[in-house]
């Protein structure tokens, strides 16, 4: 019988070693798994984490293994690449730090044993992601186990799999339940028995057959389905491998039955019932632990992902742990998995691209909650799309359906790229990547942006894989796009789902993200090192406002929520107070006094308020109340406003000359003046030159689409962001700039 035995316990760890150490030095730390050597560096900006190769030693006693006849090293995630040694000798090396592997050890395995492994996160140009806006923290940082087999035994060493593939096949109202399972070593004699249980444990199905043939079609009467979050109901599958009375392994996999369709109208249709598809993206990593998360992590994601109502999440930008799978299917969550083949295509990549591929598919065929495989996101963000990107393209979809016949596929795309460029053509299904009011252009401008995608490929199910904007804790009453506060952020959501949510075209959306993350290299809204896009703070334990703007269209458990607790001291004589709620009316009180009642279908409620003193806010709403204050000052508090560290320039650096321009004005406004276009245009062509040894993201193909993202940009905003495009300006530079810019006349 197999036996797994977790080696998490007691490594030792080190950053210093230049080769794979022979024994453990003493003054080298003892870690025990899941472990990340980013955990804090990779998140406190400065893009200066360290990104090299460090060495998890561990000694193995055989008289400590399991009594088997193979013996396996099963690594749930070492980012990005490892080299595995037992006694000295180099055993294996993958790469992909996302994906389950395993090492054979038979062969190596002594009475004493040193096991090395060597990972590293740097930099090179063969393992996908290399350039993205997130940390790619190096380390151990899944779980390590030991696996202990027969000879004979279900497969340990096809792409990390588990060595069982379940496909149910609705037929009426029952499901033909077809069971492949992958061997190795099979004997003659030696059979299989199928056995397939319902939720409770009782048998539906069963049958034995010879271990020469390895599928079965088991059939289950009566199918309960599996119907998303309305009810995510889950059979298991159990194959044991007989020599005849002796059971000499055995493989179990949960799976659901369902159908489901992607119409380019509709929208997602689950089990024949229209199912919106309204959720957000996920990111793997916490506030001072990086990516190594243990499980009660991943069950505080996920109930929150539940509370906020979302009913699909995009799981970016690689493979999730198999836990968070685990979960998506026991909760009724509709899954995006996707590669992490991101940003700029690497023509020497490609066998990257593909193994990571397989492995996603191979290791998480048999959860339900997925629907789509993601092949790439935002692959053209350095410019359109060349012969190579296509052909890789074309390989992982066709490579992906032939693996897979029941799900569809799926691309990211960046914002700039033309609806026209032939790689949108390539997967069943397509999202954008769309920050219209936040990084350019306005809120308004997301709606008619897909309307018109919709009107010219009415066959293409569209979708949004990201949108979002960041918000900290500053605040104010006159939300400004580009503030990083936490009014406007709530303001965008409000916009954007009104424009999503009642487009029932829209095959899926996602919000950018669900929780804030790290991102080494981001150094914007006062706190470096994370990206602030999240409705819930990087540490999960403040829920932001717009949290309770998609609670209110996607729960139906009633509640309200008043806006803006963290915002207290208010400078206006009457303040706007915004009030969330699922239910269609609400009564705010003041000091107990109430201001009246309002309704709105669109579930957002708002409230002139008369600013006096000290003031008590109780919103009611059925049988549901919040409370919040509010207190009167004559002086803004300046808590409350964004003040970047280490700012290259401030605000009151900047001249302003009335009836001119000045580097706070927008790109649209500066545009109007034909001197103040050639000024641009000329800023422009300067960014296409990047840093040393760097490739600049701004590509002249891209300045169409970019100029229209980039409208309300300030040109102040535009220069502090284009660190991002590898294009470092100067405070001199923007002074420069600046004094240009007060010479010209604004034309109204």
């Amino acid at each position: 019988m197999r036996q797994i035995l977790n080696l998490n316990y007691k490594w030792a760890f080190t950053k210093q070693a230049v080769e794979a150490p022979q024994a453990i030095d003493p003054h080298w730390y003892l870690v025990n798994l899941p472990h990340s050597w980013n955990n804090i560096d990779g998140q406190d900006g400065g893009n200066d984490y360290y990104r090299d190769t460090c060495y998890y030693v561990k000694e193995i006693d055989k008289l400590d293994l399991p009594e088997a006849e193979q013996y396996y090293l099963e690594f749930c995630g070492a980012n990005a690449s490892a080299d595995v040694y037992m006694n000295g000798k180099k055993l294996a090396h993958h790469d992909g730090g996302y994906s389950t592997w395993r090492v054979n050890i038979t062969e190596a395995l002594e009475a004493k044993n040193l096991l090395v492994v060597a990972v590293e996160n740097g930099i090179n140009d063969r393992v996908y992601p290399q350039n993205a806006d997130f940390t790619f923290y190096g380390g151990l940082y899944r779980n390590v186990n030991l696996i202990a087999v027969s000879e004979s035994h279900f497969d340990l060493d096809y792409y990390g799999g588990p060595g069982i593939a379940v496909t149910p096949e609705i037929c009426g109202s029952d499901a033909e339940v077809a069971v492949k399972v992958y061997l190795t070593n099979v004997k003659e004699g030696q059979e299989l028995a199928y056995t397939i249980k319902a939720a409770d444990g009782s048998v539906v199905a069963e049958g034995k057959q010879s271990a020469d043939e390895t599928k079965a079609v088991l059939k289950i009467e009566n199918v309960h389905l599996w119907h998303g979050r309305k009810d995510p109901y889950l059979y298991t599958a159990e194959v044991a491998l007989l020599d005849g009375d002796k059971v000499l392994d055995n493989v179990s996999t949960r799976f659901g039955c369902r159908t489901f369709v992607i119409d380019p109208n509709k929208g997602f249709i689950l089990n024949g019932e229209e199912y919106p598809l309204r959720g957000v993206s996920r990111h793997q990593d916490r506030w001072g632990i990086g990516n190594a998360l243990l499980p009660e992590h991943h069950e505080e994601d996920m109930d929150l992902i539940c509370e906020v109502g979302a009913t699909t999440i995009r799981l970016a930008h690689y493979q999730h742990d198999q836990y968070f799978y685990d979960l998506c299917d026991e909760r009724g969550m509709v899954i995006w998995a996707e590669i992490p083949y991101i940003s700029n295509h690497m023509p020497t990549g490609r066998e990257n691209t593909i193994s990571q591929m397989k492995e996603l598919v191979v290791q998480n065929y048999n959860h339900p909650s997925i629907v789509v495989w993601g092949l790439s996101n935002e692959i053209t963000m350095s410019g359109k799309s060349s012969d190579d990107l296509l052909e890789n393209h074309n390989i992982l979809n066709d490579m992906v359906h032939e693996m897979d016949k029941t799900r569809l596929t799926t691309i990211a795309v960046v914002s700039m790229c033309d609806i026209h460029d032939p790689y949108i053509q390539i997967p069943d299904v397509v999202s954008y990547n769309h920050y219209f009011g936040w990084y350019g252009g306005d809120t308004s401008m997301n709606g008619p942006w897909l309307d018109n995608f919709h009107k010219e490929f009415p066959n293409i199910p569209i979708g949004m894989s990201e949108y979002g904007c960041e918000a900290l804790n500053w605040h104010t009453s006159d939300p400004k796009q580009g503030d990083y506060t936490e009014e406007y952020q709530a303001y965008y959501h409000e916009e954007l789902i009104k424009q999503l949510f009642t487009r029932p075209y829209l095959w899926a959306t996602h919000v950018w993200n669900m929780f804030d993350f790290g991102a080494d290299s981001r150094a914007e809204g006062g706190e470096d090192g994370q990206n602030h896009k999240g409705l819930v703070t990087f540490d999960r334990k403040y829920k932001k406002d717009s949290f309770y703007a998609y609670k209110a269209w996607l729960t139906d458990a009633p509640f309200v929520h008043i806006c803006g607790k963290r915002y207290v001291d208010r400078v206006e004589d009457v303040t706007k107070v915004t009030v969330y709620s699922n239910l269609p009316e609400v009564e705010l009180f003041v000091n107990g006094k109430s201001l009246g009642k309002q309704t709105s279908a669109e579930h957002f409620f708002y409230f002139m308020v008369p600013n006096v003193g000290e003031s008590v806010l109780t919103a009611v709403a059925g049988d549901c109340k919040d409370e919040s204050r509010i207190c009167k000052v004559e002086v803004f508090n300046e808590a409350y406003r964004l003040k970047e560290k280490g700012a290259v320039l401030n605000w009151f650096d900047i001249t302003e000359i009335d009836g001119y321009y000045s580097i706070n004005d927008t790109l649209d406004d500066i545009m109007k003046s034909p001197q103040g276009a050639q000024l641009f245009m000329s800023m422009m062509a300067q960014a296409m030159k990047p840093e040393e040894g760097k490739e600049s993201m701004i590509k002249p193909e891209n300045m169409g689409q970019m100029m229209q993202m980039m409208g309300s940009f300030t040109v102040v905003r535009l220069m502090k962001l284009m660190s991002a495009a590898n294009v470092t300006v100067t405070k001199e530079q923007m002074l420069g700039v600046n004094a240009m810019l007060n010479q010209i006349p604004k034309v109204n």
